[in-house]
């Protein structure tokens, strides 16, 4: 099978690689750059573990050809931590216990941060249908909606 070379935007950083006609994008993300955030619950697109923003639009890579990469921009759960330390959302996770296996976790944080990008004051009732295309089977979802009502929260007061 023929190679394709790809040049795109990862968290910022330009990254150039090599990926046959028919690779994910999630199977590139994990082993061409690296980023093993993204995870592969089920393949066919109904979990979000592998939720990344492709220029800012929330998708689940294993259903977005890496090749469709090509001088695009993408997001994922490495890119959401800065220099100042984890984002909000990531701290906020952290202390509402709204995690466990971790599987989901990356999915989530991405699909929050997208959510909270376009509505920073989310209802309980937005920030549930907003992650309804991601699966947890560990916390229950009741923490998780508390982690990202108090990241934003937080984000609205800084």
């Amino acid at each position: 099978m023929s190679s394709i070379s790809v040049s795109t935007t990862v968290n910022g950083d330009p990254v150039d690689f090599v990926c046959t006609p028919d690779e994910s994008l999630l199977d590139a993300l994990r082993n061409r750059m690296g980023l093993t955030g993204a995870k592969e619950g089920c393949g066919t697109g109904d979990c979000g573990a592998c939720s990344v923003l492709l220029n800012g639009r929330l998708v689940c890579s294993c259903l977005v050809l890496a090749a469709e990469a090509e001088g695009a921009e993408i997001a994922t759960v490495e890119g959401m931590a800065g220099p100042e330390g984890l984002h909000p959302l990531q701290r906020a996770f952290i202390d509402h216990a709204a995690l466990q296996c971790g599987v989901c976790t990356p999915g989530i944080l991405v699909a929050a941060k997208a959510l909270l990008e376009k509505n920073p004051d989310p209802s309980d009732e937005e920030v549930r249908y907003w992650l309804a295309g991601n699966l947890c089977r560990c916390t229950g979802y009741d923490k998780i909606v508390r982690a990202v009502q108090a990241a934003a929260a937080e984000m609205r007061s800084a």
